[in-house]
């Protein structure tokens, strides 16, 4: 078998390859497993027998051969691993000729084929090159055909215009003989309209009859006969056409007349369709301005009946006083009937007329400019303001209102007819036109009118308002009445001004659509308000000083009784009574300088949430309403000032009155029997710590802030100067200073509330200043080493000591002061 195979590979019959085998999907493993197929069989089980014995299954386990050992063991074998090697190199050989041998063929092959496609491929080049030369031409025939087919477009556009004007003018040399004909007709005798064609008295051809009456109209105005006579200087030319003129105009005027009453009588009929006839003829006269006039003329919503009714519906009753409120609902229905109206109207016109707009236009035009004008004549009487009308007549705050509720209440009119549809017209101009004789004068009324509220509500509440020449007083006379002294601030009747002032401010924005105008109205009408709350509450504050003026005044009368040595009773009587009243006027005037914070507040937030926002816009018109207003409340803060400079003497008074009254010179010089006196404290300093404490809890709640510690600082200051001139009237000994140390620590603990540090400070270094009338009097000149700033203090008290002669403390202290 193995002879055999090997003979195949070395003969002629060897496996010869062709270029088949490389065609198509080729796959060399499939060549070679084809090559050597017939081979591998045998060979792969000679070698699956020969690796079933492995040299190392005679080897010990953990024995390396040497190198010795396996060439004992190679010689032991008697066949080679791979038997079949050598006829399978010899297939390889002739495979490997076998593809050299196809490689040149195909070789030679390639070579072929390069060349024919060099010659086809110069053979397309060359008809290529032949086809371009024929299209070429063929595009140039193209080209003459279309300017031949151009040429002859435009020769038969020509021949067609030609055609066209030619058959224009024959229709218009036809027409004008037509029109010269009809002309001789209406030229031929004055006020004859018998002779003429039947053209003007066939009904049904009237449309054809209004055109050819205009044109006609047309030519004989201008006359071309009359004025060639004319340039060519013939004195005795034709009068021209003043006859045809004459009957055109007779036969124009009749046929629109009768156009109008077959209008008027379809219109009655509700023949929507007659009536867009008559009107589309009739477009031929003034393009249909009388007959739109006419329409919207005839319209019920403009009869006077109608008109005058309005007012009724406005405005009630015609003997009660109208309410704006009423008023603004009275003209909200009524502008709904107008709009409901007109928008039925819009249905018919838009049906009849060629050019609905243009009668809409008119129809709200005639709205706004005969049947609202005659409603706001009746509705806004302007008053005078020389003479202004009286409260009960309503004043000129009525007057206001009712105007801002109708412009209010027409803009939106305005708007709903614009919605509605009104052509070209200026609706918005329009309606503003019609309140520029109120606008105008506006701010001068709202100025009046704030003026005269505030008037009567001063009189309503008993206070006589300043005139002019007192401006800046107090403004009432010697004999004013009881209910104008007895008034207090009310937060109330600022909030009242404010309301005046927020209407107001209100029907500014309303008016003012500018942002300059708003903002100078708005200043306007806001220092107003700011004048009325200065003097309202400077006013009140003098009224409320008058009463610690009164005080003042029997705290005189008490000391002048006192001096001239009345009876001791009456004296004390006149002295309560002129400490109650000055009592009553602290907590008076602290009550209206609280009332004067909280309109000032009031007034601060009005301007903030209101004023402020409609004048940040334009510049410099915020900082100037500020500077007005701080300016405004100066009067008010001067009063205020005066006031409290006031309550502080009345307080003052009273304390140096209980202190006098009341002070005992017992009870700093006791009996010195070295026994400590209890440690309560006199009753002088009981009595003033417990008149100001009552007295000033309503300061503790009238002021706030600065104003408060100011005021309590400039309180607690006098006190301290009070007091130490009050205890320079007596002397003391040892058990008197504990007295007095105790006194002083009561009034430091009470004055601690003030929350003034430097009044504390005074108060406490007048307990170390007590110190000098219990120490004895070798100790005096260490007392004040830490704090030498009371020296010129302790001299004085020192002084008081009940042994100050005696221990000749004069000669000692001398030497160290």
């Amino acid at each position: 078998m193995e002879a055999t195979k090997n003979g195949a590979m070395n003969g002629s019959s060897a496996i010869i390859l062709s270029i088949d085998e490389f065609k198509g999907d080729f796959s060399f493993d499939v060549l070679f497993r084809k090559l050597v197929n017939q081979f591998l069989p045998s060979c792969l089980e000679e070698i699956d027998a020969s690796e079933k014995v492995s040299v190392n299954d005679f080897m010990p386990r953990g024995h390396t051969r040497t190198q010795s050992e396996a060439a004992k063991f190679s010689v032991g074998i008697s066949s080679p691993l791979f038997p079949k090697v050598d006829a399978l190199l010899s297939l390889f050989k002739n495979s490997g000729t076998q593809l050299i041998d196809l490689r040149k063929k195909i070789d030679g092959k390639l070579n072929n084929l390069k060349k024919e496609v060099a010659s086809q491929d110069y053979k397309h080049r060359k008809t290529l090159s032949e086809l371009e030369k024929r299209v070429q031409v063929l595009f140039d025939s193209f080209a003459r055909l279309d300017y031949r087919i151009s040429s002859v477009g435009q020769t038969a556009a020509k021949i067609g215009d030609h055609l066209q004007s030619a058959d224009t003018q024959r229709e218009n040399t036809s027409q004008t003989i037509d029109l010269i004909k009809y002309l001789m007709e209406f030229n031929s005798s004055p006020g004859d309209l018998m002779e003429l064609s039947p053209l003007f008295s066939d009904d049904t051809r009237v449309s054809e009859a209004a055109s050819i009456a205009q044109k006609l109209r047309s030519f004989a105005e201008e006359d071309p006969g009359r004025q060639a006579m004319t340039v060519s200087g013939n004195a005795t030319a034709s009068k021209g056409l003043e006859v045809a003129v004459g009957n055109l105009q007779e036969y124009c005027n009749e046929l629109e007349n009768k156009l109008l009453s077959r209008f008027d009588l379809a219109s009655q009929k509700k023949d929507l369709c007659s009536m867009a006839q008559c009107a589309t003829i009739l477009l031929q006269f003034n393009r249909g301005t009388s007959v739109m006039q006419h329409y919207v003329g005839l319209r019920p919503m403009f009869d006077l009946e109608v008109m005058n009714a309005d007012v009724q519906v406005v405005l009630g009753d015609s003997g009660s006083q109208p309410i704006p409120s009423n008023v603004g609902q009275g003209l909200s229905s009524l502008y709904k009937e107008i709009t409901d109206t007109v928008k039925k109207e819009a249905e018919t016109i838009t049906a009849v007329f060629p050019y609905p707009n243009d009668v809409m236009s008119i129809l709200v035009q005639r709205v706004l400019e005969d049947r609202v004008p005659n409603l706001l004549e009746k509705l806004l009487l302007k008053p005078s303001l020389v003479n202004p009308p009286s409260k009960e007549e309503g004043g000129l705050i009525l007057y206001l209102r009712m105007l801002a509720v109708s412009y209010e209440k027409t803009l939106e009119l305005s708007k709903d007819l614009h919605s509605v549809g009104c052509g070209d017209l200026d609706v918005e101009g329009l309606t503003e036109s019609l309140f520029l004789p109120h606008k105008d004068t506006y701010i001068e009324y709202e100025k009046v009118s704030l003026r005269l509220l505030y008037k009567a509500k001063m009189e309503e509440l008993g206070i006589e308002c300043p005139s002019s020449e007192s401006k800046g007083t107090i403004g009432r006379s010697k004999g004013a009445s009881i209910a104008s002294s007895q008034h207090k601030i009310s937060v109330t009747i600022v909030t009242d001004f404010v309301h005046w002032n927020e209407e107001a401010i209100t029907r500014c924005t309303l008016f003012s659509t500018q942002e300059t105008t708003l903002a100078a109205n708005v200043r306007f009408v806001f220092t107003c308000l700011l004048k009325q709350v200065s003097q309202y509450i400077t006013e009140g504050l003098e009224r409320a000083r008058e009463s610690l003026t009164d005080a003042a005044a029997s705290r005189e009368r008490f000391v002048l009784g006192t001096s001239v040595g009345r009876r001791v009773a009456g004296a004390t009587s006149i002295g309560e009574t002129a400490a109650a009243a000055g009592e009553s006027g602290f907590i008076s005037f602290m009550l209206a300088l609280q009332q004067c914070g909280s309109s000032v507040v009031v007034l601060q937030q009005f301007f903030a949430n209101s004023v402020s926002q409609i004048l940040l816009p334009v510049e410099g018109a915020h900082a100037a309403a500020c500077e007005e207003m701080a300016s405004a409340m100066s009067s008010a803060e001067a009063a205020a000032y005066k006031g409290l400079q006031l309550c502080i003497e009345t307080v003052m008074a009273e304390v140096d009155r209980l202190q006098s009254a009341e002070q005992k010179a017992a009870d700093f010089r006791s009996s010195d029997d070295g026994i400590s006196p209890e440690q309560r404290p006199t009753n002088a300093c009981t009595r003033v710590i417990a008149y100001l404490s009552r007295v000033l809890e309503s300061a503790f709640t009238a002021l706030e802030g600065l104003n408060k510690q100011a005021f309590l600082t400039e309180l607690g200051n006098r006190l301290h100067k009070l007091v130490m001139s009050h205890w320079e009237k007596f002397t003391f000994n040892w058990s008197g200073g504990l007295q007095l140390k105790r006194d002083i620590s009561e009034y430091a603990d009470f004055v601690r509330c003030f929350n003034a540090p430097t009044v504390d400070e005074k108060f406490e270094l007048l307990g170390i200043l007590a110190n000098v009338f219990i120490v004895a009097p070798e100790s005096l000149s260490s007392l004040f080493e830490g704090t030498p700033s009371i020296k010129t203090d302790a001299k004085r008290f020192i002084q008081l000591r009940d042994d100050y002669k005696s221990a000749k403390l004069a000669t000692k202290l001398s030497s160290l002061w």
